[in-house]
């Protein structure tokens, strides 16, 4: 099958191009690779699979020296005729939205990019799935949805109609546009919400990366909420499975839908919406002690009050996920946490 990914010099759409390519699909990567945060990062996640930075130009495909499954394409998503053509040329079985700009707290000051990056590009993708039918696209959601909900664990069949920043408007957003689509159209569409996802090559944007820097440095970390957070982390092998297990399983229809009582993560039309984590929180700090002890030096912390945007706690209901696909997360924080502090240590040469 061929599959389009985008955000494949991002942290999850470099991994899910990597299965998809070891398990032998033709895939086409797509990123814009912005500078939102280290560029060199994007160009050395591409490098490991064969694409190489001297070769990339806009607009045009670039063929892997690594894998002849695979090319990549620099495009930016508002771009929309660009993106009609690529559909146009390539005819695209399955599509994976990961592309996006990523970030609560970077949403409260550049609100503008969100609305680029996750309405006007989404539209695109929608558009080119309308008049390029595939037979299934899966895109990023987020746990941020759940905004200020506080009943644990978040389910799919929860109202999210109370977001606490743009970033978890603009995926809610996403989800709404993707039915409209489905609806309308026929399109297969399914969501995945993500619960804060770690592990190689990951964001530096993202608590782990931050606390392993500071911690090497002997800078403090930064611990909100004075440390009283519980975050459902998500190992990247576990997510990647879980999608690549979602994308084989195009949406369809729920036959039981109640249009009296309806239920948010499913439809009439081939919709569908899943959380995507662990389904185990962990105090942030035991992840705290974890990375401590991967590292073998103490952190020093600066405490301080929640941030505006975030949330005290999130955990995943996964059951719909599980009883539909057969995921199943396994990997221990211990584990993730040390598989990135060894990748973390090796890519800066620490």
């Amino acid at each position: 099958m061929k599959y389009l990914v985008t955000g494949t010099a991002g942290f999850i759409g470099f991994h899910v191009a990597q299965k998809l390519i070891d398990r032998g699909d033709v895939v086409v990567g797509l990123d814009v690779i912005n500078d939102y945060y280290d560029v060199n990062l994007k160009y050395s996640r591409l490098e490991f699979q064969g694409i190489q930075k001297a070769e990339i130009s806009r607009g045009e495909l670039v063929q892997s020296q690594k894998h002849s499954n695979y090319r990549f394409i620099q495009l930016d998503l508002v771009e929309k005729e660009s993106l009609l053509d690529l559909f146009s040329q390539e005819k695209f079985d399955f599509v994976i939205h990961l592309a996006a700009q990523a970030g609560v707290r970077y949403s409260l000051t550049n609100p503008e990019v969100y609305i680029q990056s996750n309405i006007i590009a989404f539209l695109n993708i929608l558009e080119a799935c309308r008049f390029h039918p595939v037979k299934h696209l899966v895109y990023a959601s987020s746990s941020s949805v759940y905004g200020s909900n506080e009943r644990l664990p978040f389910s799919t069949s929860d109202s999210v109609d109370h977001p606490i920043s743009l970033y978890a408007a603009s995926k809610k957003s996403n989800e709404l546009m993707a039915h409209t689509y489905s609806h309308l159209f026929g399109i297969p569409t399914t969501g995945l919400r993500f619960f804060t996802v770690y592990g190689p090559w990951g964001r530096p944007d993202m608590a782990l990366f931050l606390f392993t820097e500071a911690i090497l440095e002997g800078r403090p970390i930064q611990v909100f909420n004075y440390g009283e957070m519980k975050r459902d982390f998500t190992y990247i092998d576990d997510i990647v499975e879980g999608i690549v297990k979602v994308a084989d399983r195009p949406a369809s229809p729920n036959p039981h839908f109640d249009a009296q009582n309806p239920d948010p993560g499913s439809g009439k039309a081939p919709y569908k919406v899943y959380n995507i984590g662990n389904s185990s929180p962990v105090l942030l700090m035991d992840y705290i002690k974890a990375v401590e002890k991967s590292l073998g030096k103490e952190a020093k912390m600066e405490l301080l009050p929640l941030q505006p945007g975030d949330v005290p706690a999130s955990h995943a209901d996964v059951s719909d996920l599980v009883r539909d696909t057969g995921y199943k997360p396994e990997t221990s924080i211990t584990f993730g946490v040390k598989s990135f502090i060894d990748w973390y240590l090796d890519y800066y040469k620490k």
